[in-house]
């Protein structure tokens, strides 16, 4: 039987050009760049795997053995917002289109993504309270200009 070796952690690359701050990172829509909300959260994509393969056998002795899923998906990305109410004519524009997003970090990094606004939702207005609304939007990973598979472009500055 074969055991796993031993790795020793190293200094993370780009240190120290980790992030220290969340403020300000902001989103936009290829489609309307200059769209009327005002991020107070941005919550960026993630990346994740598919279930594991269950590769276990009547051969197996102790232990169930798995396989790694073979595609990639990002995560949804969300976000919270002060709006004008005039957004709503700008959202039904762009709400289950298929466009390019960027996430722009605060030291100036840029993650750009195909997705689709699939939920704005505005908050309860209360007295004395900030109006937010409640925004997601999902990755397509496709490119519908080229009807191709695309993942994440992403664009780091000096020092990441």
């Amino acid at each position: 039987m074969a055991a796993p070796t031993v790795t020793a952690r190293q200094a993370p690359v780009g240190f120290p050009g980790r992030l220290e701050n969340g403020f300000s990172t902001k989103i936009a829509c290829a489609s309307d760049p200059d769209i009327s909300f005002w991020e107070t959260e941005v919550t960026p994509p993630g990346l994740e795997g598919p279930e594991l393969i269950d590769i276990s056998t009547m051969h197996n002795i102790l232990y169930v053995t798995m396989a790694p899923g073979a595609l990639i998906t990002l995560t949804e990305s969300s976000g919270v917002a002060g709006y004008d109410p005039a957004v709503l004519t700008q959202i039904l524009a762009i709400i289950n289109d298929n466009v390019a997003w960027t996430l722009h970090h605060p030291d100036g990094s840029t993650w750009a993504f195909w997705g689709v606004l699939r939920q704005f939702t505005p908050q309860a207005h209360q007295r004395n309270v900030f109006p937010t609304v409640n925004f997601t939007i999902t990755p397509t990973n496709y490119d519908p200009t080229n009807r191709v598979e695309a993942g994440p472009a992403v664009v780091s500055v000096a020092g990441t």
